[in-house]
């Protein structure tokens, strides 16, 4: 069975800032909603499994799928068995987004030393298919995605897993990772939207966000592979450009957002699972996210034509 998501999802943190039952309920009312997809993080928050087990059981039908869980924060073997897990007691329900994460990340958190992450992912994947699991198996098959950015990590994305899932980048992405991974595989990336059409406060809501990101290698690499330049990541005031918060980041109203979002599907997206972004990034969009599904028809109109 070939596995597939509807059109447009969410994509979200703020969901770890809420007690579990408030999390639950707003992803019922996702699902409600008509998108195909929540995507949850993993980073200090909730630990991703037992997150994504709670929001499947307060749901009915929504896909919960991670972006990403690391493999520093788990062993193939332990990964493997939460995966069938969740496989089994939600059929083809749970996306498992697994990533090399971060140097920091690695180091600081998970005490592990991070070196060559294209052949470090090689090698878990490989312990993962050949993990033991003596539980109850799944009577579906389990899904994974590698977040993938670079060319070897698209190719491997779409050689091992369902495809790719790439986080902080733009259309032009999307075509490149199309390009690399050909028809078929699963390309899911990440888009980021505010709804502000005062452009003074939608960048300084945009850089308060992309802060860090344009801080971490695996990124940064990422934008000046593809035609950013230093300046871009930090202009003359220290901050990120105009030019490059407004690739990333989405502002605006809704014919901005539904024209990116086109972008990125002309561009070979097969999902696309939007993060809105506000002042307080622990306060649940539940308003934004009501008007986003108002494209969920569009989108799913377009996809059957």
């Amino acid at each position: 069975m070939t596995f597939s998501l509807a059109p447009l999802g969410i994509w979200t943190w703020t969901l770890d800032a809420q007690p579990a039952r408030k999390a639950q309920e707003a992803v019922a009312e996702i699902e409600s909603l008509g998108f195909g997809a929540v995507w949850i993080p993993e980073a200090v928050g909730r630990e991703p499994f037992a997150h994504a087990a709670l929001l499947l059981s307060g749901s009915k039908s929504i896909v919960v799928a991670t972006g990403i869980a690391s493999m520093y924060a788990r062993t193939a073997v332990t990964m493997q068995a939460g995966l069938k897990t969740l496989t089994e007691a939600f059929p083809e329900r749970f996306l498992l987004g697994i990533g090399a994460s971060h140097g920091h990340m690695a180091k600081a958190l998970h005490k592990s030393a991070y070196e060559k992450p294209y052949s470090r992912m090689v090698e878990y994947l490989d312990t993962m298919d050949g993990a033991m699991f003596a539980a109850a198996p799944p009577t579906t098959t389990p899904r994974r995605m590698l977040a993938a950015l670079g060319p070897k990590m698209l190719q491997l994305a779409a050689a091992r897993t369902e495809g790719a899932h790439p986080y902080f980048t733009t259309p032009e992405h999307t075509a490149a990772a199309r390009s690399i991974m050909g028809r078929g595989p699963l390309l899911a990336p990440e888009m980021a939207v505010i709804f502000e059409r005062d452009a003074t406060k939608a960048r300084e809501i945009g850089r308060k966000f992309m802060a860090t990101y344009v801080r971490l290698p695996n990124y940064a690499n990422n934008l000046l592979r593809h035609g950013f330049t230093e300046s871009d990541l930090k202009n003359e005031h220290g901050v990120p450009s105009d030019r490059l918060v407004d690739a990333i980041c989405t502002w605006g109203d809704l014919d901005a957002m539904s024209k990116r979002v086109a972008e990125h599907f002309d561009a070979g997206a097969d999902h696309v699972c939007i993060q809105v972004l506000k002042d307080d990034l622990t306060e649940l969009p539940s308003a934004e996210w009501r008007e986003i599904a108002t494209l969920v028809p569009e989108f799913a109109s377009r996809r059957a034509q």
